[in-house]
């Protein structure tokens, strides 16, 4: 294929396109591909149309604008008909066709499976999901190294907020200053999600006893948020003395995301909630040790949980009146990649993998402490990389 279209460079592609067949031979003879996080993943390029990807060959790809780099291999096709047609002319039929059935709506779904089945009546159309899902969990080297830069400069970030700061200011207007500051740090705004079950701006920054506010969305931390139609994250509630903010923003600063959470105080906070954060330190250097190639996700769930219970913090692990049922999660082009560390989790730790743990706590009164770290799972049987290396220790915001 004419390789106008493709950012990467020989090896990284050729490594990917790999890795992406031996997915599609897991479940089919071929693929369709239309999701703008897996045709970035592919090409290193976002764009509007098709990718036909075959367990063994050549993929075609159909574009539905972006035509100049229409090329060998590369076509300009309005519709999902047009490129179907243009497939079978070129491609010998599939048994099983494989669909992206778990991030495109139904509608989609049922229009692409009606134009392929015109041209290839009996092939049996299956989902991709899982095995994508389970493609893009291990990462490839590059990938790893684009994760790295992007927590480099988040960390730059995180280590400017004391001085962002400034008495009598609100968790929202603080947000806003962090995520001026991420901008002009090179963050590219987007959050990538998986799904229908979050949505977030550039990130969310709790203070008091808005991180005990119970969120619609499935991440660690709610908030009420600034209006119904987004709630999640600072509400306008003004960062008071004895409380914690809590700042867990936008890590996307090369298509590849970091996560990381730290926190900071206004004066002095209970005892219980320096215990509490120091554990939150102590559940990811364990669990970092614990993540080598061949380990359950769900054992390090348990772990965590474990020393939460042991410590008598069980009731203000991940939330208080709401809890997350989980303690990390992979992440990527998306925030929420494989493998999820969740007590009923099925996800094998391997290689490549890039994990985001997350053990926080609520404390009535004073607000959510704990941190968040992205960690790359290494081949050697050593702990975890920890590629978010930001002061872990709560930073005093007045000083």
């Amino acid at each position: 294929m004419n390789r106008s279209l493709i950012l990467l460079d020989h090896d990284e592609y050729t490594l990917r396109l790999s890795r992406m067949q031996q997915a599609v031979a897991s479940c089919a003879d071929a693929a369709i591909l239309s999701d703008k996080a897996t045709l970035y993943w592919l090409t290193g390029r976002v764009f509007a149309g098709f990718a036909y990807v075959p367990a063994d060959g050549t993929p075609l790809l159909g574009l539905r604008r972006c035509v100049q780099f229409e090329s060998d291999g590369v076509t300009a096709e309005r519709k999902i008909e047009d490129f179907a047609r243009h497939v079978a002319a070129a491609m010998p039929a599939p048994g099983r066709l494989a669909l992206e059935m778990d991030s495109s709506s139904y509608s989609a779904v049922a229009r692409i499976s009606a134009a392929f089945a015109a041209q290839w009546p009996d092939a049996e159309t299956v989902n991709a999901g899982a095995a994508l899902r389970a493609m893009r969990a291990v990462k490839t080297p590059q990938q790893i190294e684009m994760m790295r830069r992007s927590g480099l400069r988040q960390e730059a970030v995180y280590r400017r907020i004391p001085a962002i700061y400034t008495p009598g200011m609100t968790d929202y207007e603080l947000q806003v200053e962090i995520e001026r500051e991420s901008r002009l740090e090179g963050c590219l705004g987007q959050f990538r999600t998986a799904g229908d079950e979050m949505e977030l701006f550039m990130g969310n920054v709790l203070t008091g006893d808005n991180a005990d506010t119970p969120s619609p969305y499935d991440f660690a931390m709610g908030g009420a948020g600034m209006d119904p139609s987004l709630p999640v994250g600072a509400d306008g509630s003004v960062i008071r003395r004895g409380c914690t903010v809590m700042v867990d923003v936008n890590g996307n600063y090369t298509g590849y995301m970091t996560d990381m959470t730290r926190t900071y105080r206004l004066g002095d906070i209970p005892a219980e909630a320096l215990r509490a954060h120091e554990l939150s330190r102590e559940i990811c250097r364990r669990l970092a040790e614990m993540g080598t190639p061949g380990r359950p996700a769900r054992e390090m769930y348990e772990t965590a949980l474990g020393m939460a219970r042991e410590a008598g913090l069980e009731h203000r692990f991940m939330g208080h009146r709401q809890q997350a049922g989980f303690v990390g999660h992979g992440l990527g082009i998306e925030i929420n990649e494989a493998p999820v560390i969740a007590p009923r989790s099925r996800d094998i730790l391997a290689e490549g993998m890039c994990i985001a743990l997350e053990p926080k706590f609520v404390i009535a009164g004073v607000g959510a402490v704990g941190i968040e770290n992205t960690y790359v799972v290494r081949a050697d049987g050593r702990p975890m990389e920890c590629i978010t290396n930001a002061p872990e220790e709560i930073i005093d915001l007045d000083k």
